[in-house]
């Protein structure tokens, strides 16, 4: 029998490419997106296609429900769904911020709690939860992205616990840049900044940062949507995967770099790419170096 997923965040991309992958390998595939119309040629690759807005508990509940019952249960299930919102901290308002949490946090942990009962009954299955290298490393003007990608860290760390012994096999994986809409995303979420004077330089570097990185000179050293479905699909084939899979070049060299030499070396690292809102006024970082 054919092995089933469900795949969320599938409208382009990284969750476009793991569905489109996994239906070439064989598997009935469940592409959840919120505009399902929109995406013919996963149709045409045999997914079936769900409305699914992560953060719509009917939606939610009705795709896991249409996959068990049509097929029994679901072998896997692609946590891909997710987006970036940038800006400094004190100009963002807390209701984007929420929105950053229920997108890439509480959608995740409710999917999960809806395909663990079937999978549980099964006996086994494997959950991807799609983070980032931001999930290890943080950069100035993602702050509540990056705390929502650590909190999917380390609710899955505490998954894998609870379910291994069930056989379902918790993995996460953690991509570098990837060349997709990730950045244009990412500039439009800072539209809804309130527009402080006092950090108009440091805005201004976030927006060149993400162009330079997605869309200009530094997407060379991106990885394209298809290397990280190749990596989810190694995941899925495994019966024992590993709890991470760090996915490019430059993932594998920040994080690296970012516990190597501590906060402060991290801190002096960041001070050359981005400006220090007000300035450094205390001519040292500030910080000190932790276990």
């Amino acid at each position: 029998m054919k092995r089933v997923a469900l795949v969320t965040g599938c409208s382009g991309g990284i969750g476009y490419s793991i569905a489109e992958a996994l239906a070439r390998e064989s598997w009935s595939v469940y592409a959840g997106s919120r505009s399902p119309d929109a995406d013919g040629a996963l149709a045409e690759a045999g997914c079936t296609l769900v409305q699914l807005d992560v953060r719509d508990e009917s939606q939610c509940r009705s795709a896991v429900s249409r996959a068990e019952a049509e097929k029994g249960s679901i072998d896997a299930l692609v946590n891909n769904a997710g987006f970036g919102l940038h800006g400094a901290v004190e100009d963002t308002s807390l209701s984007d911020a929420r929105q950053q949490f229920e997108t890439n946090f509480f959608s995740i942990a409710r999917l999960c709690q809806l395909v663990l009962p079937a999978m549980r009954a099964s006996g086994g299955g494997h959950i991807i939860n799609m983070s980032s290298m931001g999930g290890r490393v943080t950069f100035p003007g993602g702050a509540f992205y990056h705390a929502s990608k650590h909190a999917l860290e380390a609710f899955s760390d505490a998954l894998r616990f609870e379910t291994k012994g069930f056989g379902v096999n918790v993995v996460i994986v953690e991509p570098g840049p990837v060349r997709s809409a990730f950045g244009s995303t990412g500039i439009g979420t800072m539209t809804g900044s309130t527009g402080e004077p006092a950090y108009r330089a440091f805005r201004e570097s976030i927006v060149a940062g993400l162009r330079s990185t997605f869309q200009g000179p530094g997407s060379e050293r991106s990885s394209s949507p298809e290397e990280v479905a190749a990596v989810c699909l190694h995941a899925l084939s495994e019966r024992e995967p590993a709890s991470r899979y760090v996915v490019g070049e430059m993932a594998e060299l920040l994080i690296e770099q970012r516990f190597a030499g501590g906060d402060s070396a991290w801190d002096e690292f960041l001070e050359g790419l981005y400006p220090r809102p007000g300035g450094d006024r205390s001519g040292s970082t500030g910080t000190t170096d932790s276990a």
